[in-house]
């Protein structure tokens, strides 16, 4: 019997292969799609879940209010730690996390490595990073001390031991001493590092950092007792930093609490920064653009089994005469409607292996080693495609099973109006999820262009801009770049927008005349710098060389810094006195607001100063008419003067539009989506359309011979389909409204969400239905009547 049943599914599938091609590929480019999601979100979800204390592992952050603003910071003062593990059993170890550059030498030869990290010594013991050699409590308990990663041991010793083997960091007073190897840090964490440093090489005598209470710079975590109630023990800490810095944060007007935040939400869900961040909104969103887009699927494959039923009818009549019972024919349907999500379900594991590579790139990151890396998730879509082949035959199996077989033989079944509305109805549902998702993406293109083309009130083009080291060799550096025919000017500086910058405790005269206390971003620049970078000076005047006392007596600020002190227009601010970081004068001029940071974030207080013992990156503006023979000019200087350093730069305009990188793949990995989904309702479309124009061909026949048009048939046949997008459309218009609405909020510079928007969104889908409809339409309209008539 279930042979029987089997070849007869075969039979049928291979009879109408038009169908079990559109069914197949339908569910099977959304199964892919679903899958894709899948990898995704449990990527995301899996970030930092290696750790097996990770639910009592909490990163400890600090609120700062000062008479000007609440500071919410990621980070705490350096004092905090040590202090902290002293006076809470509950808290049973405590590790700082500090980011570090190093420059190492070897053989003569310097590379420079970024993801270095300096931690105290109870790191390995706290997080689960698995070290290959050496003790976890001994590895960092040493001044000088470094813990590699696999990748490091193989680029600086091959395949030697390198335990107790030194290594040359600059900066450091003696060679540093390789104490232990690690695995590569897993890419889902958002503690990244190639390089990890004892913490005591920066906090030994006499170096008085572990008794700092207000310089922030470390991340800190805290492993506690198993049960620990993070809210309780975060209520303690207001007098623990009363009895210890009180006096100090009355003094300041600063005023800090503590807080304990889940290790786990850190890379998901804080708003506080890190090193590494996602965002669970993203996650959601994809998850349910996963679910739309296999509903999407699933409701093609379910309408065209609902629209072909009528064709079975006859089939399940004989065999209802000939004694098949309502069970075995519902059997038989659901059968054959979970054959299909099979071989849909296997043809989209091929396609994922295939597309997988791409969706890495597409997301920025490897979500997955492969697709069979987690079965598990192999496992979950094949409990999917039972599901929705289940579902989709229930329908059918339900109606045809049912009737008289009296009545169908003689030709009187149909399906009927309950049938036509449920198939109109999952139209309008895959249109609007379809021109929802049309309407995101115009809105997230928009956005992310007006933030590319936005003018951010200084000139980002073809300036390069290269680190180095602060000394002689970046003075003869700027004079001999000064010379290279195709540069236009060079300046220096410690920051460039997009890269983040210092925040300097600061106390600057207000409008009253009252030193207004405030924690304010800080520029470290020379006197070319403003020009160069084409800042506007609207009052005041910029830093020069002809007045001596700007080297250490001046500061300049920006509007937003000018509204903070209360004053009424930037001229009144010329002239105000100033403390900063050990630096006293006055304000001689104020700068126009400019971006320095994403257009996520409002324009802050800004203040800039000059010292060249800080401005530790040289800007070089060049001519955009041969920018490759300029670049190699400048290298050639740099080889010249610093040959054992390796020359590293970057352009200005890139390092800022990084910034935008996760959204830029968010856009990327949304209009993909997308797509997916609006190719797969209009699979779904033809295949109605389709069937409609079959099941009217007597219909059509005899209009032509009365005289129809082919247009008139044309739009006979296209006119129910376009009103359904028009329904859809007008539903999904408030609800796509209503959710890029509050994908804006997280803009602080955002468009305006237009009507012209919903106009290309609605006509753009009515365009492509029409398309997808008339294709069967024409087809209909001019076949030959007669031959129609004949076969009816």
């Amino acid at each position: 019997m279930f042979k029987n049943y089997i070849k007869i599914a075969f039979r049928n599938l291979y009879r109408h292969k038009g169908f079990t091609l559109l069914n197949i590929s339908g569910l099977a480019i959304g199964m892919t799609a679903g899958f894709l999601v899948l990898l995704y979100v449990n990527f995301e979800m899996s970030y930092d879940n290696m750790h097996g204390k990770g639910d009592s592992i909490y990163r400890v952050v600090a609120d700062i209010d000062t008479p000007s603003e609440k500071i919410e910071a990621g980070i705490a003062a350096w004092a905090v730690g040590p202090n902290i593990k002293k006076e809470y059993p509950e808290i049973l170890k405590f590790t700082r996390v500090l980011s570090e550059d190093f420059t190492i030498v070897k053989e003569g030869t310097k590379f420079v490595e970024e993801h270095v990290i300096a931690v105290d010594s109870a790191f390995f013991e706290i997080f689960d990073f698995e070290l290959i050699k050496g003790d976890k409590s001994q590895v960092l308990n040493r001044p000088n001390s470094l813990v590699i990663s696999e990748t490091m041991a193989t680029k600086y010793f091959d395949s030697n031991n390198p335990i107790g083997q030194n290594m040359v960091v600059e900066g450091f007073d003696n060679p540093a001493t390789v104490t232990g190897v690690m695995k590569d840090i897993p890419k889902n964490s958002h503690i990244q590092a190639d390089i990890i440093a004892s913490m005591i090489t920066y906090t030994a005598p006499p170096s008085n950092r572990d008794e700092q209470w207000s310089n922030y710079d470390p991340s800190i975590y805290v492993l506690t007792t198993e049960g620990t109630n993070s809210k309780s023990l975060e209520a303690k800490f207001p007098n623990f930093l009363e009895e210890r810095n009180g006096d100090e944060m009355r003094e300041s007007k600063m005023f800090v609490t503590l807080f304990l935040e889940p290790f786990k939400d850190v890379y998901l869900k804080s708003d506080r920064g890190s090193s590494v961040s996602g965002s669970i909104n993203n996650v959601y969103v994809f998850s349910i653009i996963g679910i739309f887009i296999l509903l999407i699927a699933s409701i093609n494959f379910i309408n065209l089994a609902t629209a072909r039923s009528v064709e079975r009818a006859k089939e399940v009549g004989i065999r209802k005469v000939i004694g098949a019972d309502k069970n075995q024919l519902a059997f038989q349907f659901i059968g054959e409607s979970v054959i299909i999500c099979l071989m849909a379900f296997f043809v989209a594991v091929g396609l994922t292996a295939l597309g997988l590579p791409y969706f890495n790139q597409l997301a920025g990151k490897a979500v997955s080693a492969g697709i069979f890396a987690e079965p598990i998730n192999i496992l979950y879509l094949f409990l999917l495609a039972l599901a929705i082949g289940t579902i989709a035959g229930i329908y059918p199996a339900i109606v045809l099973s049912s009737f008289k077989p009296i009545s169908v033989l003689k030709g009187g079944f149909s399906t009927g109006t309950k049938g036509v509305l449920l198939r109109k109805s999952l139209v309008v549902v895959q249109f609007t999820i379809s021109i929802a998702l049309i309407i995101g993406t115009i809105v997230i293109y928009n956005q992310m262009r007006f933030m590319q083309n936005q003018d951010l009130g200084f000139n980002k083009e073809h300036t390069i801009v290269i680190p180095t080291e602060i000394g002689s060799s970046q003075n003869a550096l700027v004079n001999s770049f000064s010379k290279i025919p195709g540069v236009t000017g060079t300046s220096l500086t410690s920051s460039v927008p997009g890269t983040g910058n210092s925040a300097a405790y600061s106390e600057i005269e207000n409008e009253q005349g009252d030193l207004q206390i405030a924690n304010l971003d800080l520029y470290f620049i020379n006197e070319d710098y403003i020009q160069q970078l084409g800042m506007e000076i609207i009052a005041g005047r910029g830093f020069s060389r002809d007045f001596a006392s700007d080297s250490s007596k001046a500061m300049i600020i920006n509007e937003k810094a000018v509204s903070l002190l209360g004053y009424a227009n930037a001229q009144d601010a010329i002239g105000a006195n100033y403390q900063q970081w050990g630096s006293n004068g006055e304000v001689i001029g104020v700068v126009k607001d400019f971006n320095f940071n994403s257009l996520q974030e409002e324009i802050s207080p800004l203040t800039m100063r000059l010292d060249p013992t800080e401005t530790n990156i040289i800007t070089v503006k060049i001519k955009g008419n041969n920018t490759a023979q300029t670049l190699a000019s400048v290298e050639s200087v740099w080889q010249s003067i610093l040959p054992a350093d390796p020359f590293e730069y970057h352009f200005l305009d890139e390092l800022f539009n990084n910034q935008y990188q996760s959204e830029e793949q968010f856009e990327d990995l949304f209009l993909s989506f997308a797509l997916l989904a609006i190719f797969i309702s209009c699979l779904g479309l033809l295949g109605l359309a389709a069937y409609s124009t079959i099941q009217r061909k007597r219909e059509i026949g005899i209009r032509k011979i009365v005289g129809a048009s082919v247009s008139s048939i044309i739009n006979l046949l296209s006119k129910e389909f376009i009103k359904l997008v028009v329904i859809a459309f007008v539903i999904s218009s408030p609800i796509a409204w209503y959710l890029m609405h509050g994908w804006l909020e997280d803009f602080a510079y955002k468009i305006d969400i237009k009507w012209w928007m919903f106009v290309v969104a609605g006509l753009g889908s009515m365009v492509i239905a029409l398309i997808t409809v008339s294709f069967q339409a024409i087809k209909a309209a001019t076949s030959n009547p007669v031959k129609s008539l004949r076969t009816e």
